[in-house]
């Protein structure tokens, strides 16, 4: 069955509902820690869509946390064990929220900052400039003496549509190619990889197949649901080279895109494997009161695989620090020159 966007924006909104009910129905609360530890402990294991990628032992997991929590322990206590708690996951879409505090993953933090693969300085002065231009969440500007466009967009959270990249594409009329990135954009909304897909040449060509957790144990899931390229009916279809950068700063919304625009024929992956985070998020709260929110559904790549750990680039290149110095990104140069190699074919 294909899978409008529409049906995924339900899809998304159904599992909010029914995850944050707890949050409407006016239950008393109860602050007991063991009560809350073991509660947060059951939610995960039962809705959790992601053990098999993550490879966690949950029953090991509330073995060795469960001896720290007892009835008179403090709320930051507490926080901490439920912290380290769904740590364990590595997941970027696990969180945790009290009055005072909020929980993330610590590994896809400490991915982002450490193992980021651009230097933003260098994008800024070398390539954008001071003559760039920006449409709605695009910042664009022609390089390669004028050869190819060059757009970067830092958050699927920021409004991106298929207009605005056609008229983007407008002003530089003779490119050879885009080199389009998404280097340390922490995702956003899906709607808007949908408009940009839109604008590049479909074929009905499947994408990936989503699951969202049907049952309470690790592998129960409902009926595949097949994901195909959206129609560009409407506009017309950018069909010479594009290349996507991505690097570990890639998330949510980014490496699924980065994952859908390998379907595409005259798109090229290249940088480095995104962080992750394919599957759609949904929250509960906790008999305290805290809020929490883990991955209900898992995404499974033409191939067959579960990039959830991170998409990786059809092209590895890493950012260099000779280039650097020298205000160049041997990345987006990299991408420069295959696009040069394309359009010779």
């Amino acid at each position: 069955m294909k899978l409008k966007i529409e049906t995924i924006l339900l899809m998304m909104t159904l599992c909010l509902v029914s995850g944050c009910e707890r949050m409407f129905m006016g239950e008393r609360m109860d602050t007991n820690p063991v009560v809350t530890f073991d509660y947060l402990w059951q939610q995960v294991d039962e809705r959790y869509s992601l053990f098999d990628v993550k490879e966690v032992d949950w029953g090991a997991m509330y073995d060795s946390l469960r001896p720290r929590v007892y009835n008179d322990m403090s709320d930051e206590e507490l926080f901490s064990v439920c912290r380290d708690l769904l740590n364990s996951l590595n997941d970027g879409h696990v969180d945790l929220w009290s009055s005072t505090d909020v929980a993330s993953s610590e590994a896809i933090f400490l991915q982002r900052y450490a193992q980021n693969n651009i230097d933003i300085n260098t994008v800024a002065l070398t390539y954008l400039g001071p003559h760039r231009h920006t449409t709605g969440g695009l910042t664009y500007n022609s390089i390669d003496s004028g050869r190819v466009l060059y757009i970067y967009y830092g958050s699927f959270s920021k409004k991106a549509s298929a207009n605005q990249m056609e008229y983007a594409i407008s002003l530089y009329p003779d490119i050879d190619g885009i080199v389009f990135d998404i280097r340390q954009n922490g995702g956003g909304e899906i709607q808007n990889e949908w408009n940009l897909m839109s604008l590049l040449p479909d074929k009905k060509q499947l994408l990936y197949t989503t699951q969202l957790k049907s049952g309470k144990g690790h592998n129960d899931f409902g009926t595949p649901t097949a994901v195909y390229a959206p129609s560009n009916k409407g506009h017309k279809p950018f069909t010479k080279p594009f290349v996507l950068l991505t690097d570990r700063g890639c998330y949510s919304a980014a490496s699924s895109f980065a994952l859908s625009l390998k379907s595409y024929d005259n798109v090229t992956v290249m940088g480095d494997t995104t962080a992750g985070g394919l599957g759609i998020p949904a929250g509960g709260a906790l008999p305290n009161g805290w809020y929490y929110r883990i991955g209900v559904s898992r995404i499974i790549a033409p191939d067959g695989i579960n990039y959830e750990n991170g998409v990786p680039p059809d092209q590895v290149v890493m950012l260099d620090p000779a280039a650097t110095a020298l205000r160049r990104d041997n990345i987006i140069d990299s991408a420069c020159a295959l696009i040069q190699r394309q359009k010779q074919k």
